[in-house]
């Protein structure tokens, strides 16, 4: 069954991709293992659990969401498991993988001016999920749901459902649309294959359970810059003066 969204703001999910060392970084989706914990110390200094979106979403249909954020790595790069849980264990947080099952133990062969990164294997994947992490799918192959027929777009959502299924011996609950392109038929389908939640980026009027925002991470954030971003997600626009000073000094 689909998560139901509690009253009031949208939930904070903050978005990365790849934790390691790395100088060529042309699409800006690699955050330094230094930087990434000075990020979950921040958050862990203001109160703040990272965890999986999965049951970000529970806790808050359960009433007992405050202190949580979700944490999400789209594409699964296999230095999630041997860079990022490790840090993650450390600070006390857990977080969703978006994974690939259709490039099993291959690269990030879309990101075509960038530098070749591992991905996740299925061992890999089962490894994450052993130790306490949500494993979500992001299609089969990091393909533009937009773009596609309604063949390729059901194999894309319930395709890659079914092979993490097997692979994790339990079906996944989120998707991630690759790219953030989302749009309504793309919806109706991750929703049609048995998914409780899916993750966008700024799906604007689809912004719901099955589009939710997020705020993307970079080896820029400082944790200045982060407690900017969540003070943006804090008050959208509309909020009123005294909303905006209470979200200040949240």
């Amino acid at each position: 069954m689909p998560h139901e969204t509690a009253p009031g703001p949208a939930p904070w999910v903050l978005m990365y991709h790849s934790v390691a060392d790395c100088r060529d970084d042309p699409y800006l989706v690699t955050v330094s293992p230094r930087r990434f914990a000075a990020q979950l110390g921040w958050l862990r200094g203001k109160g703040l659990t990272g965890v999986g979106v999965g049951e970000l979403l529970r806790a808050r249909a359960e009433g007992r969401g405050r202190g949580l954020v979700g944490l999400t790595f789209d594409d699964g790069y296999a230095d999630f498991l041997g860079t990022a849980v490790p840090l993650l264990l450390e600070h006390g947080h857990r977080a969703t993988v978006f994974v690939l099952p259709g490039r099993l133990g291959g690269t990030n062969a879309w990101d075509a001016g960038g530098p070749r990164k591992p991905l996740l294997t299925a061992a890999g994947i089962r490894a994450a999920a052993c130790a306490g992490m949500e494993v979500g799918s992001h299609g089969l192959v990091h393909t533009d749901l937009t773009s596609v027929d309604d063949g390729r777009l059901a194999a894309e959502a319930a395709g890659s459902r079914r092979l993490l299924t097997e692979i994790t011996g339990r079906p996944p609950g989120g998707f991630c649309y690759p790219y953030g392109a989302v749009d309504a038929r793309a919806v109706r389908a991750v929703r049609s294959a048995g998914y409780s939640y899916a993750c966008g980026v700024s799906p604007g009027p689809l912004a719901g359970p099955f589009a939710l925002p997020r705020s993307y991470v970079g080896d820029r954030d400082t944790p200045a810059r982060l407690r900017a971003k969540r003070i943006l997600h804090a008050f959208p626009a509309g909020r009123t003066p005294l909303e905006r000073l209470r979200a200040l000094h949240a």
